[in-house]
Protein backbone atom coordinates (compact mmCIF):
# COMPACT_ATOMS: atom_id res chain seq x y z
CA UNK A 1 0.00 0.00 0.00
CA UNK A 2 0.84 3.92 -0.38
CA UNK A 3 2.11 5.63 2.29
CA UNK A 4 0.49 8.58 2.92
CA UNK A 5 1.93 11.98 1.76
CA UNK A 6 2.37 14.65 4.27
CA UNK A 7 1.62 17.38 2.52
CA UNK A 8 3.08 20.23 5.15
CA UNK A 9 4.60 19.71 8.79
CA UNK A 10 3.35 23.12 10.60
CA UNK A 11 5.45 23.13 13.72
CA UNK A 12 5.05 25.78 16.73
CA UNK A 13 4.76 25.71 20.65
CA UNK A 14 2.49 23.06 21.04
CA UNK A 15 2.68 20.20 23.01
CA UNK A 16 0.86 17.77 21.04
CA UNK A 17 0.87 16.34 17.07
CA UNK A 18 -2.30 16.93 15.14
CA UNK A 19 -3.69 15.23 12.00
CA UNK A 20 -5.58 17.85 10.19
CA UNK A 21 -7.52 16.49 6.36
CA UNK A 22 -7.70 19.77 4.63
CA UNK A 23 -10.88 20.22 1.70
CA UNK A 24 -8.80 19.43 -1.16
CA UNK A 25 -7.75 16.10 0.43
CA UNK A 26 -4.42 16.62 2.18
CA UNK A 27 -2.66 16.01 5.06
CA UNK A 28 -1.08 18.91 7.43
CA UNK A 29 0.57 18.15 10.52
CA UNK A 30 1.01 20.24 13.18
CA UNK A 31 3.85 19.23 15.78
CA UNK A 32 5.86 20.79 18.72
CA UNK A 33 8.76 22.67 17.86
CA UNK A 34 11.13 19.60 18.82
CA UNK A 35 8.84 16.67 17.69
CA UNK A 36 11.11 13.92 15.73
CA UNK A 37 10.28 13.25 12.01
CA UNK A 38 10.48 9.57 12.66
CA UNK A 39 7.57 10.54 15.88
CA UNK A 40 5.48 11.93 13.15
CA UNK A 41 5.96 9.85 10.78
CA UNK A 42 5.02 6.77 12.91
CA UNK A 43 2.10 8.80 13.91
CA UNK A 44 1.13 8.98 10.35
CA UNK A 45 1.45 5.20 9.82
CA UNK A 46 -0.37 4.28 13.23
CA UNK A 47 -3.39 6.85 12.40
CA UNK A 48 -2.83 4.90 8.69
CA UNK A 49 -7.07 3.84 8.24
CA UNK A 50 -8.16 7.20 9.87
CA UNK A 51 -6.38 9.05 7.60
CA UNK A 52 -8.03 7.35 4.48
CA UNK A 53 -10.83 7.21 5.77
CA UNK A 54 -10.70 10.76 6.35
CA UNK A 55 -8.64 11.39 2.88
CA UNK A 56 -11.77 9.59 0.87
CA UNK A 57 -14.35 11.90 2.66
CA UNK A 58 -12.57 15.09 1.56
CA UNK A 59 -12.41 14.31 -1.93
CA UNK A 60 -16.01 13.08 -2.20
CA UNK A 61 -17.10 16.30 -0.87
CA UNK A 62 -18.13 18.64 -3.04
CA UNK A 63 -15.83 21.41 -5.00
CA UNK A 64 -16.11 24.76 -5.97
CA UNK A 65 -15.92 26.11 -9.45
CA UNK A 66 -13.87 28.25 -11.03
CA UNK A 67 -15.64 31.65 -10.85
CA UNK A 68 -15.70 33.46 -14.16
CA UNK A 69 -17.43 36.94 -12.84
CA UNK A 70 -20.74 36.47 -15.01
CA UNK A 71 -24.00 37.95 -14.51
CA UNK A 72 -26.01 35.86 -12.47
CA UNK A 73 -23.05 34.20 -10.74
CA UNK A 74 -23.53 33.33 -7.39
CA UNK A 75 -21.64 34.25 -4.37
CA UNK A 76 -21.50 33.70 -0.69
CA UNK A 77 -21.73 35.91 1.80
CA UNK A 78 -22.56 35.27 5.72
CA UNK A 79 -24.24 31.46 4.17
CA UNK A 80 -26.39 33.21 1.85
CA UNK A 81 -26.08 33.30 -2.23
CA UNK A 82 -26.00 36.44 -3.86
CA UNK A 83 -25.95 36.40 -7.64
CA UNK A 84 -23.73 38.65 -9.42
CA UNK A 85 -25.03 41.86 -11.06
CA UNK A 86 -22.90 43.69 -13.53
CA UNK A 87 -23.98 47.23 -13.76
CA UNK A 88 -23.04 50.18 -15.92
CA UNK A 89 -22.50 54.01 -14.75
CA UNK A 90 -21.54 55.91 -11.60
CA UNK A 91 -21.27 54.68 -8.29
CA UNK A 92 -19.14 51.89 -6.34
CA UNK A 93 -16.91 49.54 -7.88
CA UNK A 94 -18.71 47.07 -5.49
CA UNK A 95 -21.82 46.66 -3.19
CA UNK A 96 -23.79 43.97 -1.91
CA UNK A 97 -28.07 44.81 -1.84
CA UNK A 98 -30.15 42.26 -3.03
CA UNK A 99 -27.43 41.27 -5.00
CA UNK A 100 -23.70 41.79 -5.08
CA UNK A 101 -23.38 44.66 -7.59
CA UNK A 102 -19.81 44.66 -9.51
CA UNK A 103 -18.94 48.18 -11.95
CA UNK A 104 -18.79 46.65 -15.27
CA UNK A 105 -15.65 48.95 -15.23
CA UNK A 106 -14.12 46.40 -12.45
CA UNK A 107 -14.21 43.15 -14.44
CA UNK A 108 -10.87 43.37 -15.45
CA UNK A 109 -9.68 43.58 -11.71
CA UNK A 110 -13.02 41.49 -10.72
CA UNK A 111 -11.51 39.05 -8.92
CA UNK A 112 -8.91 41.44 -6.33
CA UNK A 113 -11.99 43.55 -6.31
CA UNK A 114 -14.32 41.19 -4.89
CA UNK A 115 -11.64 39.55 -2.73
CA UNK A 116 -10.61 43.11 -1.27
CA UNK A 117 -14.09 43.94 -0.54
CA UNK A 118 -14.41 40.41 1.32
CA UNK A 119 -11.65 41.23 3.42
CA UNK A 120 -12.73 44.63 4.34
CA UNK A 121 -15.55 42.93 5.42
CA UNK A 122 -14.62 39.59 7.48
CA UNK A 123 -12.17 42.74 9.50
CA UNK A 124 -15.40 44.49 10.43
CA UNK A 125 -17.37 41.71 11.50
CA UNK A 126 -14.72 39.58 12.61
CA UNK A 127 -13.67 42.40 15.08
CA UNK A 128 -16.92 43.19 16.32
CA UNK A 129 -17.73 39.43 16.52
CA UNK A 130 -14.64 39.30 18.80
CA UNK A 131 -15.69 42.14 21.09
CA UNK A 132 -19.18 40.37 21.98
CA UNK A 133 -17.50 37.11 22.84
CA UNK A 134 -14.54 38.37 24.86
CA UNK A 135 -17.06 39.80 27.46
CA UNK A 136 -18.67 36.38 27.42
CA UNK A 137 -15.13 34.07 27.55
CA UNK A 138 -13.31 37.08 29.61
CA UNK A 139 -10.54 36.65 26.99
CA UNK A 140 -8.93 39.74 25.29
CA UNK A 141 -6.79 39.03 22.46
CA UNK A 142 -3.76 41.60 21.77
CA UNK A 143 -4.65 42.41 18.11
CA UNK A 144 -7.42 40.28 15.76
CA UNK A 145 -5.84 40.46 12.27
CA UNK A 146 -7.74 38.79 9.02
CA UNK A 147 -5.25 36.53 7.15
CA UNK A 148 -4.79 34.89 4.00
CA UNK A 149 -4.69 31.19 4.98
CA UNK A 150 -6.55 28.62 2.88
CA UNK A 151 -5.63 25.62 4.91
CA UNK A 152 -6.15 27.31 8.31
CA UNK A 153 -9.20 29.34 9.45
CA UNK A 154 -7.72 30.63 12.54
CA UNK A 155 -4.53 30.64 14.62
CA UNK A 156 -3.47 32.03 18.06
CA UNK A 157 0.08 33.28 18.75
CA UNK A 158 1.69 32.89 21.88
CA UNK A 159 1.20 36.69 22.11
CA UNK A 160 -2.50 36.64 22.18
CA UNK A 161 -3.12 37.85 18.49
CA UNK A 162 -6.09 36.12 16.73
CA UNK A 163 -5.86 35.59 12.97
CA UNK A 164 -8.85 34.73 10.79
CA UNK A 165 -8.79 34.11 7.28
CA UNK A 166 -10.93 36.14 5.28
CA UNK A 167 -13.10 33.30 3.84
CA UNK A 168 -14.96 32.89 6.73
CA UNK A 169 -17.11 36.06 6.01
CA UNK A 170 -18.50 33.62 3.27
CA UNK A 171 -19.84 31.11 6.52
CA UNK A 172 -23.01 31.23 8.39
CA UNK A 173 -22.82 34.01 11.15
CA UNK A 174 -22.81 31.10 13.32
CA UNK A 175 -20.07 29.18 11.99
CA UNK A 176 -18.02 32.59 12.09
CA UNK A 177 -18.79 32.83 16.21
CA UNK A 178 -17.72 29.35 16.38
CA UNK A 179 -14.15 30.12 15.26
CA UNK A 180 -14.07 33.03 17.23
CA UNK A 181 -14.49 31.23 20.58
CA UNK A 182 -12.28 28.30 19.41
CA UNK A 183 -9.54 31.04 18.81
CA UNK A 184 -10.59 33.19 21.91
CA UNK A 185 -10.64 30.01 24.45
CA UNK A 186 -6.84 29.10 23.47
CA UNK A 187 -5.40 32.63 24.83
CA UNK A 188 -3.65 31.14 27.28
CA UNK A 189 -4.44 27.46 26.54
CA UNK A 190 -2.56 27.17 23.37
CA UNK A 191 -3.77 23.49 23.18
CA UNK A 192 -6.82 21.11 22.82
CA UNK A 193 -7.32 19.41 26.18
CA UNK A 194 -10.31 18.67 28.18
CA UNK A 195 -10.48 21.84 29.85
CA UNK A 196 -9.41 23.73 26.71
CA UNK A 197 -12.81 21.98 24.72
CA UNK A 198 -15.18 22.20 28.39
CA UNK A 199 -14.30 25.99 28.13
CA UNK A 200 -15.31 26.11 24.23
CA UNK A 201 -18.70 23.80 25.19
CA UNK A 202 -19.42 26.85 28.09
CA UNK A 203 -20.20 29.44 25.52
CA UNK A 204 -21.33 26.95 22.31
CA UNK A 205 -22.71 23.52 23.51
CA UNK A 206 -23.40 22.86 20.16
CA UNK A 207 -20.19 23.84 18.72
CA UNK A 208 -19.32 19.97 17.46
CA UNK A 209 -22.19 20.32 15.06
CA UNK A 210 -20.83 24.09 13.69
CA UNK A 211 -17.32 22.05 13.37
CA UNK A 212 -18.57 19.31 11.61
CA UNK A 213 -20.21 21.69 9.02
CA UNK A 214 -16.94 23.64 8.61
CA UNK A 215 -15.45 20.14 7.83
CA UNK A 216 -18.31 19.07 5.43
CA UNK A 217 -18.55 22.92 3.85
CA UNK A 218 -15.39 24.91 4.39
CA UNK A 219 -14.24 23.55 0.68
CA UNK A 220 -16.70 25.92 -0.96
CA UNK A 221 -15.39 28.83 0.90
CA UNK A 222 -13.49 30.54 -2.31
CA UNK A 223 -13.65 32.17 -5.45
Amino acid sequence: MEEIRIEEIVRSRRRTVALLITPDATLIVRAPLRAPLGYIQSLVRQKNDWIRRKLREASCRPKPRMKEFTEGEEFLYLGKIYKLCLREGAGPEIELADRLYLSVSALPRAAAVISIWYKSEALKLIKNRCELYEKVTGCVPAAVKISEARQRWGSCSAGKTLHFSWRLIMAPLEIIDYLIVHELAHIGQLNHSKQYWHKVASVLPDYKNREKWLRENGGLLTI
